[in-house]
């Protein structure tokens, strides 16, 4: 019998770090460990297998950027937290392989839906706005960088796939491109996902632009 999601919280800051958790327990999540720092969280996870984890952004010892980077390879699913609306914060968060990205005014309703999103495996932020994120970022002269393996392992399907899902289009709209059922898109995607060593949408989008699948414009 599977009980309440399990969550892990992390944050430098003590009131936040609580009133998080309190929200989320009230919510029926169970929080099961909070963390000062980015080390400190990487290393509970590893302890309490979290099936989320909330990360802030700026944090001492280790950021939530690279504690993100160090998570990319577990189970949990990674939501990122900050004060600031910075498009380079998102994107570097983005690639590193978090689900999601929250400010910390979100209010308790919208924190909950979010924890229940990226766990259902969802992205937090629509394709199409994660795909003007990153052409934002190369006419910026930012190049895309995400951690894959190499793209020639992937099947024409497979890459004609990506290359949609580069292009910002939801699963039903690749279904419809390629007269494919959305179940059957849904089976190249992880595989996409599997060949390539990729986590999330996200990753996807910039990997797509990374392997010059998809060009700026």
């Amino acid at each position: 019998m599977s009980g309440p999601l399990r969550l892990l919280v992390a944050d430098d800051q003590p009131l936040v770090r609580a009133g998080f958790a309190a929200i989320l327990n009230r919510a029926g999540f169970a929080v099961v460990g909070e963390a000062a720092d980015g080390a400190e969280a990487v290393r509970l996870a590893g302890l309490h297998r979290p099936d989320v984890v909330l990360l802030d952004v700026r944090m001492p010892v280790l950021d939530g950027l690279e504690a993100a980077r160090l998570l990319a390879g577990g189970p949990a699913k990674v939501i990122m937290l900050t004060t600031f609306d910075l498009d380079r914060y998102v994107y570097a968060a983005l690639a590193a392989g978090a689900a999601g990205f929250l400010l910390k005014d979100v209010t308790p309703e919208h924190l909950v839906a979010a924890v229940r999103t990226v766990h259902a495996g969802a992205t937090l932020l629509a394709p199409a706005i994660t795909t003007r994120l990153v052409e934002r970022h190369l006419a910026a002269g930012a190049a895309p960088r995400v951690a894959m393996n190499d793209p020639s392992a992937l099947t024409a399907r497979e890459t004609e796939v990506l290359t949609l899902v580069g292009r910002g289009l939801s699963n039903l709209e690749i279904a419809a491109r390629l007269t494919l059922s959305e179940a059957t898109v849904k089976t190249h995607v992880s595989a996409v996902f599997a060949k390539l060593g990729l986590r999330t949408r996200a990753q996807a989008v910039v990997a797509a632009y990374e392997s010059g699948l998809v060009k700026p414009g």
